[in-house]
């Protein structure tokens, strides 16, 4: 955490090279970073993009209802977060996505972490709030859809495309998904349709579900 302060980052993950850094947000960032030789950039169109969200968002709701309130408390591998804070966070990533979209202003750190409400306690609740935001993003696509998404936008780790970010909000928030899945069959609960080959495909996922300790 020095060493990250010393180079002025504030959340991970980092590359870093010679006192410089660049965060590993988006892919070619860092090819561009590193100087590689590299094609980078979303493989799938904005309008496919938009139906994994879709998917993506109705995956975690069922998988979240599926969760007993008592085991929200318990602590992920690796990382101090709650069940409940992941169950939120997954819906919160495309919160901030929307938000960015709906008034311009810069995608901050702060709203893509912000915590589940106090009353927001039980698997019901959260999965309620994550319908709703599945609504609000397809709202939102419907009068997106024929939107220029090379345009530029401000995020709190630099300046990206609107495609790459639409990108990032659906891949950050499936490998969540696959998080809760492997969290329901840990305590010997079947989940209900997790995300599969076709839902994953094309997206820069690795095949490891859990940060390494």
């Amino acid at each position: 955490m020095a060493a990250l302060r010393a180079l002025g980052a504030r959340s991970l993950p980092v590359v870093a090279r010679g006192g410089r850094f660049v965060y590993a947000q988006v892919i070619s960032d860092v090819v561009g970073f590193l100087g590689l030789n590299e094609a980078a950039g979303p493989v799938l169109a904005p309008a496919a993009l938009a139906g994994r969200a879709s998917a993506v968002l109705a995956t975690a709701a069922r998988l979240v209802r599926q969760f007993p309130d008592a085991v929200l408390g318990n602590t992920l591998p690796n990382r101090p977060r709650s069940w409940r804070v992941l169950a939120h966070h997954v819906f919160q990533i495309p919160i901030a996505f929307l938000e960015m979209e709906e008034t311009g202003r810069r995608l901050e750190y702060e709203t893509l972490v912000a915590p589940p409400p106090d009353d927001m306690a039980t698997s019901a609740s959260i999965a309620a709030f994550g319908e709703a935001v599945r609504a609000r993003f397809e709202r939102w696509w419907a009068g997106a859809a024929e939107a220029d998404f090379g345009q530029a936008v401000e995020t709190y780790f630099g300046r990206t495309s609107r495609h790459e970010m639409l990108e990032r909000t659906v891949w950050h928030s499936a490998q969540h998904v696959r998080q809760l899945a492997a969290l329901l069959q840990s305590i010997g609960i079947a989940p209900d349709r997790p995300l599969g080959a076709a839902e994953l495909r094309d997206l820069p996922l690795t095949d490891r579900i859990w940060d390494e300790g």
